[in-house]
């Protein structure tokens, strides 16, 4: 059964940097696009970023350019997301998912539990 497993979450202050992981289990990983997404309180669920199945391609939401970095590593079954310079608006529980091969802003699947990110001012 394939499976997603994120963590890496907490409390930071603004400014501050914390490190994502997710870990897919059950189903080969390689092949496919992955993508991080967030809802934050009272909002609905948002694309962040997503990478190519050979990592050379990645796209990021115009709030987090510059900001944020995805990264994967498939002997690991595993994607990233580097996340710096956090704002309070970046709060919200963060999932990873596969995406569409065709739109990386479309995710595909289950989702995981998610971890959550509290950036405080």
């Amino acid at each position: 059964q394939l499976q997603l497993v994120e963590s890496g979450g907490g409390l930071v202050q603004a400014g501050g940097s914390l490190r994502l992981s997710c870990v897919r289990s059950g189903r080969t990983f390689s092949s496919a696009p992955m993508g991080w997404f967030r809802q934050a309180p009272g909002k609905e669920r948002e694309f962040v970023a997503a990478i190519s199945w050979t990592g050379t391609s990645t796209t990021y939401v115009d709030s987090v350019k510059g900001r944020f970095t995805i990264s994967r590593d498939n002997a690991k079954n595993s994607v990233y997301l580097q996340m710096n310079s956090l704002k309070p608006e970046d709060t919200a529980v963060y999932y990873c998912n596969s995406v569409h091969y065709s739109d990386y802003s479309k995710p595909l699947g289950s989702w995981g539990p998610g971890t959550q990110v509290t950036v405080s001012s």
